[in-house]
């Protein structure tokens, strides 16, 4: 019992259909904290059969949700989940033993994320091993990154745990290439933003170099048609995010172009 306390912590948006799987896997933890974007089906009734810690604010980005959702942790350690993830007995365990015995020289603590994809575990290509940094000291981590992937930055020694997160990631085929398209959208007008601008040569060769490298030079061959599926998907994203950012580049133009005829 005398171990540092963990605050989990959970950003929601209609999410019923996942969410007590997430939060039934941090049950061990001090306290579950949670930040809805205004869900519009049973999720909210669900998250207050845990915690009484259930906030609902406005989207504002991957990168903004997570740091507020660190203000609102009360306990030193944070520990970063999302609804479609979940905590294995194996990894809780392991966390738990660090706390119990030695957390003071580690400032956070990654682990790998397995997908469970079209019915299996993928167990090769891009998506394995995928680690990442979730738990980590309040006072010595944010989240940080390019929209919309965000990543915890801490400032000192992190250990890396075995034990594996595992992540229930697409529902199917349908549901993948949304969000593919939700997020290639994303991260096109954040490279615009930034400055980046389109070059023809990072559409014609980045989408068949990320296929090769995630069926072929990342074994993905041995994962059968699901590995063959998730190559060929990831890369039709990075398609799309070129493609997309030449889209924003000509939005612009229209726009000066239109707004230079106002007599």
């Amino acid at each position: 019992m005398n171990r540092p306390k963990i605050s989990a912590c959970v950003m929601t948006f209609n999410e019923e259909n996942n969410i007590r799987r997430c939060l039934e896997s941090l049950t061990f933890c001090d306290e579950i904290v949670i930040l809805d974007s205004c869900s519009t089906d049973n999720t909210i009734p669900i998250c207050r059969e845990y915690t009484d810690q259930v906030h609902q604010e406005a989207w504002k980005g991957y990168i903004t949700q997570r740091n507020r959702l660190r203000e609102l942790a009360n306990f030193d350690w944070v520990l970063f989940l999302d609804a479609d993830e979940e905590v294995s007995p194996m990894l809780r365990d392991q966390i738990l033993y660090q706390f119990r015995t030695d957390t003071g020289k580690y400032m956070g603590f990654e682990f790998p994320r397995q997908v469970f994809y079209l019915g299996k575990w993928i167990r090769h290509g891009e998506w394995n091993p995928d680690i990442k940094l979730r738990l980590f000291r309040k006072d010595k981590g944010y989240s940080g990154g390019q929209e919309p992937h965000d990543m915890v930055i801490v400032d000192g020694p992190v250990k890396t745990l075995t034990g594996k997160l595992w992540h229930y990631t697409y529902r199917d085929l349908s549901h993948h290439i949304q969000v593919i398209n939700h997020f290639s959208s994303i991260s096109a007008k954040e490279m615009y933003r930034s400055g980046r601008r389109f070059a023809l040569v990072n559409l014609l060769l980045r989408p068949p170099m990320r296929f090769t490298k995630g069926y072929f030079i990342k074994a993905g061959f041995l994962d059968g048609l699901r590995g063959f599926i998730i190559a060929v998907i990831v890369a039709y994203g990075v398609a799309m995010k070129y493609a997309k950012l030449w889209e924003c580049e000509w939005e612009a133009i229209m726009d000066r172009e239109s707004r230079s005829e106002v007599p």
